[in-house]
């Protein structure tokens, strides 16, 4: 119940200007959802689409195997100084799978991959949700505990690739770094 009756008639059309903001508002939809077609075949930012359901403890002993029979070096995060850990420095056959887990609060092992050659990266997490985001690239990806993340990606220019975990994972997340190594 109101405080006032309504006035006859209580509804007005939009007028004036409020039409052509409406009119924008509408034509802005019908563009949007042309492009979302376009994006998702052309636009080169969605995951090659495998997954794999994976229990955390196998992901860790398929991850632990790989760094044992492809190490070649170590690598010391300067940023997750709390830590004060090592991480292998682990370089996959060229067209091979290489593993990278999530784990709190850090991304294990660091990867050495060459310029050319395409690899299949599995990612997975043992525990919570992460984000996989590789900088200076505007690559994205979540990754969730409890699926192996299949992305084949070929590495297209040289350098130290920086992963940072975008994904709020609790307290030690500002350090939650890892590296990827192209030459």
């Amino acid at each position: 119940m109101s405080l006032r009756p309504l006035t006859t008639p209580w509804f007005h059309g939009p007028a004036g200007h409020e039409k052509i903001w409406l009119g924008c508002a509408i034509l802005w939809c019908f563009v949007m959802s042309l492009m979302m077609p376009y994006w998702h075949f052309r636009g080169k930012q969605n995951s090659t689409g495998e997954a794999y359901t994976v229990k955390p403890a196998d992901f860790f002993a398929r991850t632990e195997k790989f760094v044992a029979s492809n190490r070649v070096g170590t690598f010391k995060n300067p940023i997750a100084n709390a830590l004060m850990t090592e991480l292998p420095i682990v370089e996959p056959p060229a067209g091979g799978d290489a593993y990278l887990m999530g784990r709190m609060w850090q991304w294990y092992p660091a990867l050495r991959l060459r310029k050319g050659e395409t690899y299949r990266l599995h990612l997975s997490s043992l525990d919570l949700q992460h984000g996989f985001s590789l900088q200076p690239l505007n690559m994205n990806f979540q990754v969730l505990p409890g699926y192996d993340h299949v992305l084949t990606i070929t590495p297209t220019s040289t350098g130290e690739f920086t992963i940072v975990c975008n994904e709020f994972c609790g307290a030690g997340h500002h350090a939650m770094t890892g590296k990827i190594f192209v030459e």
